[in-house]
């Protein structure tokens, strides 16, 4: 008869008719008593929302000090109802000690006997054998329990997450880890949250002990330890290692057919995001989301690349499709917010952006767009503040910092700025952009050198990364400026030369190919630098062509007839002239405007620009950004002119 039930139950199970299951399981605990089918009942009530039972039933059956199973539905029943404190005092607020050293071991003996006995070890007679299975089965007891244990530590760091308590929630979750490799909800919340950075999810990484993973043979554990880290470093950032990234993905592709995985391309994506290679990307994620349209792991990504290549209507009609069908989704909110901000709607943009944020107050990408309203519409106090909670909660990422960095460059107060991007830099080493905006604030504090190996050093890992060679044409117009404010005339004009045959620099974070403000710049600069090589006529042409692109330019104009100016005197008497008064006039006129542009910009509402920018605050939910000259082409001129 139990039999019977038992596969009755199941099958009710199988076909989730719980109130079948809920209806027989009643009747095989009566005939069994069996804490075993207590606790499966009470799980059977969990799966059906009715966590305030199924909690009154562990109590009622005394379950809760009968084995961790037990506490762990007792505290997840308490967690579901958000009773955090309650689900505290059943999981304890300590992950036990000697669960982290004893854990591993246990489930290496256990597949070190489990191999002597397929091997033929125990042949001394049958008592030997049966001793062993007994061995065997409490092993397998044990192992189960220590499972239960680690999901009891992930539970705590949900609780302690919950309370704001993030630095106690991470270290619950790591503990969950290395207790039990398999324990992936706690290494997603990890990587998820962004709470460890770069570095240490490589270190913790390698820290694990995949090892301890067991199967029926010994060739078959190894097998699945490779294959658990192998599947464990796609989650990793994407700022750090991606070589190694790479030859996780070709290999679990290739041997385990992996290649059309949705979580395998959503590593792809996310790693030709942080490339700035933005169309390979969303044809990933379009991909992906044209047969799951709803998965909701890739809209933050999808969201940001359509943004990126501004394509409003495809953001509309994703929009209202994901508010028709999932209300309730943080993710939904996300998308109408990131479509009124490819409309520049600001205010729209970011009353969505905090509903989202609200819906779910750890979600990164709602806090991140939520702060770049603020900044795109120049309110930098409000920007700060969003940020700020931004980088309390994603203490792993860098990006908050950098943006507080951003918004303090836009402050004109380069001393806070260079602590904010410090910080980033301690967290990533690795961002081309983050390396662009250090070294703008060399730059502002005339530590040139500086300047300009940050600024190489940002072209090389762009280049070591693959990403678009297009998207840090600004970071190279930066180095020629550093170089030309060092005099370095030939470094310099090959610099802007560079930046001309691959395209220009934007002066606006919506376009950076063929752009005519960011053109006649980068030919003003240009010509500024012939002029003091002495190339007068090549100025000449240079300058031509800047106020053939803006006529009105006033930095081009003052160029322009200074460089008539020397070439009229050098036909005249076989000489340039005297180089120290032409710098000098040169500079006065440069102080002049930049005087008459300051004011300007600061009834715009106190945006200064400059010629090292990077970037406005404006991006993505999922944060990558890239170098961006200052918005009013006139102004950065000024600031980069101001040495000669």
């Amino acid at each position: 008869m139990q039999k019977f039930l038992k596969d009755w139950r199941q099958d009710a199970m199988n076909k989730h008719q719980y109130d079948s299951a809920i209806f027989i399981g009643d009747k095989l605990l009566a005939l069994t008593n069996d804490p075993h089918d207590a606790f499966w009942l009470a799980q059977v009530h969990f799966s059906t929302g009715n966590y305030s039972r199924a909690l009154t039933f562990l109590d009622k059956h005394k379950l809760l000090d009968h084995s961790p199973s037990c506490r762990y539905l007792a505290a997840h029943c308490c967690i579901k109802q958000f009773k955090y404190e309650d689900a505290l005092a059943i999981l304890g607020d300590k992950t036990p000690g000697h669960l982290l050293g004893n854990s591993n071991k246990s489930r290496r003996k256990l597949q070190h006997t489990s191999g002597n006995a397929r091997n033929g070890v125990h042949r001394k007679g049958s008592s030997r054998a049966e001793k062993g299975e007994q061995s065997q089965e409490q092993e397998r007891e044990s192992t189960s329990e220590t499972k239960y244990e680690a999901a009891m530590c992930y539970l705590r760091g949900i609780c302690f997450a919950k309370q704001n308590s993030y630095d106690r929630a991470k270290e619950c979750y790591m503990d969950a880890v290395r207790i039990d490799v398999q324990c992936f909800e706690a290494f997603d919340q990890l990587m998820k949250n962004c709470l460890l950075p770069p570095d240490e999810e490589w270190e913790f990484l390698e820290s694990l002990d995949f090892d301890a993973i067991t199967t029926n043979g010994t060739d078959t554990s190894q097998e699945a330890a490779q294959f658990a880290k192998m599947l464990y470093t796609t989650r990793l950032s994407k700022y750090k290692n991606p070589a190694e990234f790479s030859n996780a993905v070709e290999s679990l592709s290739q041997h385990y057919n992996l290649d059309t995985n949705p979580d395998l391309l959503l590593s792809k994506a996310e790693l030709l995001f942080t490339q700035c290679r933005f169309k390979q990307a969303l044809a990933i994620t379009t991909s992906v989301l044209a047969t799951d349209q709803y998965n909701f792991s890739f809209l933050p990504l999808h969201l940001a690349c359509l943004h990126e290549l501004h394509q409003p209507n495809t953001l509309f009609l994703l929009a209202h499709r994901l508010a028709d069908s999932y209300p309730d989704e943080p993710a939904t909110w996300l998308a109408v917010g990131v479509y009124y901000l490819s409309i520049s709607q600001i205010a729209e943009a970011r009353r969505f952006f905090s509903k989202a944020s609200m819906m779910n107050p750890h979600f990164g990408p709602a806090w991140i767009g939520f702060a770049h309203t603020f900044a795109l519409e120049g309110e930098h106090d409000q920007a700060v503040s969003a940020y700020g909670t931004a980088a309390r909660l994603f203490q792993g990422t860098h990006l908050p910092q950098l943006f507080l960095g951003m918004q303090h460059l836009q402050l004109n107060n380069p001393t806070l700025a260079h602590e904010y991007l410090t910080t980033a830099h301690t967290l990533c080493r690795t961002d081309p952009l983050l390396l662009n905006e250090m070294g703008v604030v060399f730059y502002h504090l005339d530590h040139l050198p500086e300047a300009i190996q940050l600024f190489n050093r940002a072209l090389t890992i762009a280049d070591e990364i693959d990403s678009e060679p297009t998207f840090w044409l600004a970071t190279r117009a930066n180095l020629g400026h550093a170089y030309r404010r060092q005099h370095q005339w030939s470094l310099a004009l090959g610099e802007f030369e560079e930046v001309l045959r691959q395209g220009t620099v934007s002066s606006s974070s919506n376009d950076i190919n063929n752009n005519t403000a960011g053109k006649h710049n980068i030919l003003a600069a240009k010509g500024l630098v012939l002029l003091e090589m002495g190339r007068t006529w090549d100025a000449i042409g240079s300058l031509h062509e800047a106020l053939g692109v803006c006529p009105q330019d006033p930095v081009a104009t003052d160029l322009l007839a200074r460089a008539l100016e020397e070439n009229m005197e050098k036909k005249g008497d076989g000489t340039f002239g005297d180089e120290a008064n032409t710098e000098g006039i040169l500079d006065e006129a440069f102080e002049v405007k930049r005087e008459e542009i300051r004011r300007r910009g600061l009834r715009k509402g106190g945006r200064r620009g400059r010629v090292l920018v990077g970037g406005d605050g404006d991006g993505d939910g999922a944060g990558a950004g890239r170098a961006r000259m200052s918005e009013g082409g006139e102004d950065s001129m000024m600031v980069m002119s101001d040495e000669g």
